[in-house]
């Protein structure tokens, strides 16, 4: 999970990609437009990086600010980057825990896989 400024400029290798944003954690960095006091709520999504490498995704069970779903990434979940993937039109399909939403027609999707073996 990179900027994408940065993204361009170190052309690391990759099999797939996804571009969306805003950042909401850059090199453990609240994004500097996040304000405490912000007031504009909605669902959100990300994904964001841990130290150890493993990749954290979020959706919001309700609606959230971008500095407290930003904090979320940095303060609960460890990661020094995060990026924010959508807002009110995300959608979860976990049966697993009774998630089921069923919002919009979906586009672009990410799918988690266990591997075999």
């Amino acid at each position: 999970v990179r900027a994408t400024r940065d993204f361009v400029k170190k052309r690391p290798v990759t099999d797939y990609a996804t571009q969306s944003g805003p950042m909401l954690v850059i090199d453990g960095q609240l994004h500097p437009k996040f304000r405490s006091d912000g007031t504009s709520r909605k669902s959100r999504d990300g994904v964001g990086v841990r130290k150890d490498g493993v990749a954290v995704f979020a959706i919001s069970n309700g609606t959230v600010t971008f500095h407290a779903f930003a904090r979320l990434f940095r303060d609960a979940l460890g990661c020094d980057n995060a990026l924010f993937l959508d807002g009110t039109i995300s959608s979860l399909l976990a049966p697993a825990i009774g998630r089921n939403d069923d919002y919009w027609n979906l586009g672009p999707m990410i799918g988690v896989f266990r591997k075999r073996g």
